[in-house]
């Protein structure tokens, strides 16, 4: 009997209950404008800085330092156009990675156009930058160095804590985008030298539309949309309350009890890991092995399509996601499985499973019992595959 196994959670998770039940009544009754002065104005206005509290305290920041915005690409965006614009008197000089989300990739490139000039650093074949490497591309001209805490199609973490050290020692802001870290890992932004941070709510279980970004007290990107004086007049238009309320909550509860919920979703990793490369050949694990993030399983499977396998999988019940062009809309496989050194036809055939709080043992067992099968009949149809074979024979 085919199952409904959801492991795309770094794509999307499921709203909590909890969450939509903190949200309900301001989409209900406390419906008032929070620029207001009057009752209902004042309730509205009081939960977004509740919100603000408990996000302030998921990051270890003081409130003041948390801004919302629309969405983790927007908080990407308002840090790195923001600060360029902020420093462009120092310098126009931006360092990154090539494995970054494309929020942070495409907004570089907006700004190259504009006369900025950036580095993009190599990765190993795991996934990591060099230490060595980002210190020796800090020049006198440099304003930014922003990395992502953890790839959010193979996983690795980056050392984050470190390059916020060399950042600091060097005098450059550094920027990271932990919209898939949240909640899978401890952020605490004073311990790990982060000026600038962005996240997402329905990265962990809050509601799709709302972000926040993380900065630094006395770290000032420019004003990134004008109007009116919402959020400290740095970000104009009317907040979205109870979204806001949502997001508040949502990070409230991933944060809790973090190392009992990671160490559960680990385990089903490491599962998956293990027990796929010994049921099917000619596959190769993406990331790093040990230094990923708890629920991420990347692997390229060679001989196949990604796209091919992701719609047998779905067609099993199984929802996943691949680096292919089916999530790229284009003909190119994943810039992040290129940087990391493997061959285009290889990168074509990734497949990420991503697990959540939600996920059990039983999904796990269906996957390993499903997925062979289906490599298997997607190699029956390759004419590569069966010259492999022969020869194997």
């Amino acid at each position: 009997m085919t199952r409904s196994v959801y492991l795309d959670n770094s794509a999307t998770t499921p709203l909590k209950k909890e969450v939509l039940d903190e949200m309900m009544p301001y989409l209900t009754q406390h419906y008032g404008n929070p620029s207001s002065i009057y009752k209902i104005g004042r309730e509205a206005k009081a939960a977004i800085e509740a919100a603000r509290e408990k996000v302030a305290t998921a990051l270890h920041a003081d409130p003041k330092e948390i801004f919302f915005t629309g969405c983790g690409t927007e908080a990407d965006n308002w840090a790195i156009k923001g600060i360029a614009q902020a420093k462009e008197k120092k310098g126009k000089h931006i360092i990154t990675s090539k494995i970054e989300h494309h929020a942070v990739l495409h907004t570089l490139e907006s700004l190259e156009k504009q006369g900025y000039e950036v580095t993009y650093l190599n990765v190993d074949e795991y996934g990591k930058i060099s230490l060595d490497d980002l210190r020796s591309a800090i020049r006198p001209d440099t304003i930014l160095i922003t990395i992502m805490t953890a790839n959010n199609e193979v996983g690795t973490i980056q050392p984050i804590a470190e390059i916020g050290a060399i950042a600091k020692e060097q005098g450059v802001l550094f920027h990271t985008d932990a919209v898939q870290a949240i909640g899978s890992m401890e952020i605490d932004v004073k311990a790990m030298n982060i000026d600038l941070l962005s996240l997402s709510a329905h990265k962990f279980g809050g509601p799709k539309g709302v972000g926040a970004l993380y900065a630094r007290r006395n770290v000032l990107p420019a004003v990134f949309m004008h109007g009116g004086a919402q959020e400290r007049a740095r970000r104009a238009g009317t907040e979205n309350v109870a979204s806001i309320v949502g997001l508040g909550k949502a990070i409230e509860l991933a944060t809790s009890n973090l190392e009992s919920k990671t160490a559960k979703i680990r385990a089903m990793r490491d599962r998956l890991i293990k027990e796929i490369p010994e049921k099917i050949p000619y596959i190769k694990l993406n990331g790093h092995p040990t230094d990923r993030l708890p629920g991420n399983v990347n692997f390229s499977f060679n001989f196949i399509e990604g796209e091919a396998l992701l719609l047998m999988l779905d067609l099993n019940g199984i929802a996943a996601s691949s680096g292919s062009a089916c999530t790229s809309g284009s003909l190119d496989p994943s810039h992040v499985l290129l940087a990391l050194g493997l061959p285009h036809e290889i990168a074509h055939g990734s497949l990420r499973l991503s697990i959540g709080e939600a996920n059990t043992t039983e999904d796990i067992d269906y996957v390993l019992e499903v997925l062979p099968g289906i490599v298997q009949r997607l190699r029956d149809m390759s004419p590569l595959y069966e010259k492999v074979s022969k020869e194997m024979k």
